[in-house]
């Protein structure tokens, strides 16, 4: 690996950046976007308050490696469930899906027994997301 590749462990992904539902608060999204990038992923952001048909389909348009989702609304595993069921039907679930927000320790299980590559918390550090998501696209 050259030091081009261990400073920049994403180089190379597409992820796209998801705020689904009625949340309004996108900081922790748009620094992940940011951490994301500086470590040489391609990243693209959907806005607030988008649908998860319209995420899904974003995903799928632009042929993204991995998908994160920001929630921080409570409805975590509601919206998982329709964004991960909408990659389904559009033929996508080769797609990673990664949530981050305020999910707490008991459905953190859950996510992944739906189908989650990953759930990020705040407690998290910016370094271990990215080291975790570059495991996990390699």
């Amino acid at each position: 690996m050259t030091a081009s590749q261990g400073e920049r462990p994403l180089l190379g992904k597409r992820i796209l950046i998801g705020k689904p539902g009625l949340d309004g608060h996108d900081i922790g999204a748009k620094i992940i976007a940011l951490t994301l990038r500086d470590a040489g992923a391609e990243v693209i952001y959907t806005g607030l308050r988008r649908s998860p048909d319209q995420i899904a389909r974003v995903a799928v348009d632009e042929g993204v490696d991995a998908l994160g989702l920001s929630i921080l609304s409570g409805s975590h595993k509601e919206l998982v469930h329709e964004v991960l069921a909408r990659l389904r039907e559009l033929d996508a679930a080769d797609i990673k899906v990664f949530v981050g927000g305020t999910i707490p320790l008991e459905d953190q299980t859950e996510l992944r027994e739906l189908g989650v590559a990953g759930v990020y918390t705040s407690d998290m550090s910016l370094a271990e997301v990215v080291a975790s998501l570059a495991r996990a696209l390699s």
